[in-house]
């Protein structure tokens, strides 16, 4: 192809110097990572200010030059804010994006900012910041829909509706403790973005390329200024770490587990089959064909999304498994799997969150399921080892002959005569058919974290606290 004389922009890129020729066209295409980076433009601020501020106190620059630089960095904020980040491939990344329009502000001075840093822990420093806001976004939005799920809770406590094992009828339980189930899985959702954060509330600024620098500067002054806890202890390992993001993308993976799973059951709920749910205008779509169709899309994109949120994570980890230390370019490629888990994990929380708070319940239909199959037929089998003294594997025997009996005749446990009852096993008496309702097997399950309704109330107000309703 020839050589490629170099040009003025060439001999401005931060590496140029060593390079006599310019890179190929495809080469400044692969390089560049400014359409996707672009927006760490804030946090690039942020820590540059924050560097540039420790440089003048350290005596490293001069007062003039800081504020200089210190006063271009927030016309750059201000001029991003209204009209966006202009992306010049050849420019590569938000760093030098940033830098090279700082220096058509204030001219050479700018290039004193880059004194005692490099890209390494600059991008390290950067990334860092936008996941840990990431975790406090992922926290807030998953407290958004605990609420939905307290508030929904809190007015069917006392509803009956079937519990399901192996999607069939097992015993039942209330609407209330159904949601607060979700309500659980959600709150280990929020621990584990709270201790991904505490973890990754460290500092790589002052790392430098990958051996620290040889400049007096005050790492602890930087790392305090921009709201982390400490300093990161080695300088290899501060440049070439992605376990915060491999973290933020595990946390997320997995709250999207939960959140497939809610989305799952509203899907079958509004099925027909089942008649538990109506879902509202708001998050359903019609068909272009069958005039008739109400579908769940929101609730089977945030199921489709979650995939998509586990590629993420798998890619990442497959990006770094074989990397050797420091810093590698493959590490390009860490930003944009967190970009997109984390605005797919945030559309699905809203998207939840408002399907929740809009769906219709159908009580009638819920306390129809929870009455058939047969359903209190472990309330049968407690009362004869509580009232009759019968060890609890031969009351499960008496019972299912019980059931046997019941579907023989077409009918339910509750409605077998007594001396059909009695026939299976004497110790039965009259009392057995206070426990057989559907309302007596949910009130009698007391137990702590059980669903009679006493519980369920105890943790609705206990999660109310919690969030502060």
């Amino acid at each position: 192809m020839g050589d490629k004389k170099p040009t003025q922009r060439d001999s401005q890129r931060t590496w140029g110097g060593r390079f006599e020729t310019k890179p190929d066209e495809l080469m400044t295409r692969i390089n560049a990572s400014i359409c996707f980076d672009k927006r760490l433009w804030r946090e690039d601020i942020a820590a540059s200010k924050a560097h540039a501020a420790m440089l003048r106190e350290q005596g490293i620059i001069s007062e003039a030059d800081a504020a200089a630089i210190l006063e271009g960095l927030d016309q750059i904020a201000a001029e991003y804010e209204r009209d966006g980040v202009p992306e010049r491939l050849e420019l590569e990344d938000i760093h030098m994006t940033v830098e090279s329009r700082l220096a058509e502000l204030i001219g050479p001075a700018a290039g004193r900012l880059h004194t005692a840093r490099s890209r390494n822990d600059q991008v390290a420093t950067d990334f860092r910041l936008w996941v840990r806001n990431a975790c406090d976004e992922a926290v807030c939005a998953i407290h958004n829909l605990q609420r939905a799920l307290v508030v929904r809770a809190d007015e069917h406590a006392e509803t009956v509706m079937a519990g399901f094992t192996h999607l069939q009828v097992a015993q039942p339980v209330t609407l209330g403790h159904h949601l607060m189930a979700y309500y659980e899985m959600l709150r280990r959702d929020v621990s584990r973005f709270s201790d991904s954060r505490a973890r990754m509330n460290e500092s790589p600024l002052g790392s430098a390329a990958l051996a620290g620098t040889g400049f007096p500067i005050d790492r602890e002054r930087t790392a305090d200024a921009l709201g982390f806890d400490r300093v990161t202890a080695n300088s290899l390992d501060s440049v070439s770490d992605r376990d915060f993001a491999l973290d933020y993308l595990s946390a997320a993976a997995q709250c999207s587990l939960h959140l497939s799973r809610l989305a799952e059951e509203l899907i079958l709920w509004a099925t027909s089959s089942f008649g538990f749910v109506k879902l509202s205008d708001e998050f359903s779509t019609g068909s272009s064909i069958m005039p008739q169709k109400r579908n769940p899309d929101a609730a089977e994109l945030v199921r489709g999304h979650c995939g998509r949120i586990i590629g993420a994570l798998t890619a990442l980890m497959v990006t770094m498994k074989g990397l050797p230390l420091a810093y590698s370019k493959d590490m390009q490629d860490d930003k944009e799997p967190v970009f997109e888990a984390r605005d797919l994990l945030t559309l699905s929380l809203q998207a939840l969150a408002g399907m929740v708070e809009t769906v219709e319940f159908v009580p009638e239909r819920m306390r129809a399921a929870a009455a058939q199959g047969y359903s209190t037929a472990t309330d049968l089998a407690d009362w004869l080892v509580g009232e009759a003294n019968v060890p609890f594997r031969e009351a499960h025997h008496i019972t299912g002959r019980a059931v046997k009996a019941a579907e023989e005749r077409g009918c339910d446990l509750a409605d077998l005569p007594i001396d059909v009852l009695k026939s299976i096993d004497e110790r039965i008496d009259q009392r057995a058919f206070d426990v057989l309702s559907v309302d007596a097997s949910v009130r009698s399950r007391r137990s702590y974290g059980g669903t009679a309704p006493e519980r369920v109330r105890e943790q609705i107000a206990a999660a109310k606290e919690s969030l502060g309703l």
